[in-house]
């Protein structure tokens, strides 16, 4: 007997990179901004502010959201107005498909 098909919703995969020390309150950006959760890594890297490694030089945080295009832009938009200008942030959006899709829009 043949497996159902899966049923898959498109949404937005944000991600966001940034210095560690925003952490929290990005988190809170996004939640205030719809994000119904997120997933956190530890990250380095190097980009145009130089690199970015251990606890002296400034660890980077990444930030990952499964959202609507709503969201998304919304938290773009935070982002651009209160993050890119003064702080090494990076931003990107993805479409994406998932399983269980009314868990995150």
């Amino acid at each position: 007997m043949a497996d159902p098909p899966l049923h898959t919703t498109r949404v937005k995969l944000l991600t966001v990179i940034a210095e560690a020390v925003l952490e929290d309150r990005l988190i809170r950006d996004v939640k205030r901004l719809g994000a119904r959760g997120f997933t956190r890594s530890a990250v380095t890297g190097e980009g145009s502010r130089g690199r970015r490694v251990g606890d002296v030089e400034g660890a980077n945080v990444r930030l990952e959201c499964l959202v609507s295009e709503e969201v998304a832009e919304r938290i773009l938009a935070e982002l651009s107005a209160s993050y890119f200008e003064h702080y090494a942030a990076v931003a990107f959006v993805e479409d994406v498909s998932v399983v269980r899709g009314e868990k995150y829009i």
